[in-house]
């Protein structure tokens, strides 16, 4: 392979430069929830039988993999089930009234319910909080039921797990694991925009890389790493079954269909995260997979910077 125009520090510099959240906006961010969560913990300690019972920041923020783009955090709001509704729009209903009572500076017109979220929009950095309700019985490691926010159905998580989840890949490769999420994650950004069909979730996205470090890939090198990415996604054409053993045996797993997208929640094996994708879908991540893998390997081996730069830009657009 040829290194001679675009290496591994290239693709780190444009990282830093256009795809990775900046450091003193991730600190702040993180600060803003913080505040969120002290209030609501004071609160409890003056109202121990007060229906929200944990707040936790969720999602890329809380894992270290948001991108530059981010314009909202995602938060999980631990609450009773005992105390709350169980219809969603009630339950939604009943956690923003207790957001207004927990939060006596924030007003009315900052708090909107969503299909499956409350949305806290602070005027001051203009960024958007949505808070998930969990409904809580007690598990000590704070397992509850979520609402997806992809079909409003019920699932099992716990939002502890799942970030130690993450840690511990982050912990085996440090640095690198996070950043090559990062880098997959801007490249499924551009492919939306393109295409209105195209659809690759976040969360899948890191399943994926998780399973690739288990078994053994090293992401130190980035154009090497992403040419991994891109051909197993070719390769098992996006229908090899993935699941992990940190939480739950694999072999009590559910069965695979073959023509199904299955990448097993490490934290709930009942829930396939892939389970709204159809085979259209896995078929465009499949192809432009093919494509990005190709405009790598061209840019590899092409002879002059202008034809390899062209290259790179296939796979992350006009900016890199």
């Amino acid at each position: 392979m040829s290194r001679q125009h675009i290496d591994h520090k290239d693709i780190l510099e444009f990282a830093q430069d256009r795809v990775n959240l900046p450091q003193d906006k991730a600190r702040k961010y993180r600060e803003q929830v913080r505040g969120l969560r002290e209030r609501l913990e004071r609160h409890l300690d003056d109202n121990p039988d007060f229906a929200l019972k944990k707040m936790l920041l969720s999602g890329s923020l809380a894992k270290g993999t948001a991108l530059r783009s981010l314009n909202d955090i995602d938060v999980a709001v631990y609450v009773s089930g005992s105390d709350a509704p169980h219809d969603i729009a009630a339950l939604l209903e009943f956690i923003a009234d207790r957001l207004v009572a927990t939060y006596p500076n924030i007003t009315s017109d900052q708090i909107s319910i969503n299909t499956y979220s409350v949305t806290l929009s602070f005027k001051g950095t203009g960024l958007d909080v949505d808070i998930v309700p969990i409904l809580y019985y007690g598990d000590p490691d704070w397992r509850g039921n979520l609402i997806s926010q992809d079909d409003g159905t019920f699932l099992e998580t716990s939002i502890p797990l799942h970030l130690e989840f993450t840690r511990n890949r982050k912990k085996a490769q440090p640095d690198h694991f996070a950043q090559v999420v990062r880098l997959v994650k801007f490249w499924a950004m551009l492919r939306k925009n393109e295409n209105p069909n195209f659809r690759f979730k976040s969360f899948m996205i890191e399943m994926i890389l998780a399973h690739l470090a288990d078994n053994g890939v090293s992401f130190a090198d980035y154009p090497e790493a992403l040419q991994t990415v891109f051909t197993f996604l070719v390769k098992t054409d996006l229908r090899e079954m993935i699941v992990f053993s940190d939480y739950y045996d694999p072999a009590t797993a559910p069965a695979c269909d073959c023509d199904e997208v299955k990448i097993l929640d490490p934290v709930n094996k009942e829930n396939n995260v892939a389970r709204l994708y159809t085979p259209t879908n896995a078929d465009l991540i499949v192809t432009a997979a093919m494509e990005a893998g190709d405009a790598i390997d061209y840019a590899l081996s092409a002879t002059t910077k202008q034809e390899t730069v062209d290259a790179w830009r296939d796979v992350f657009g006009p900016q890199f």
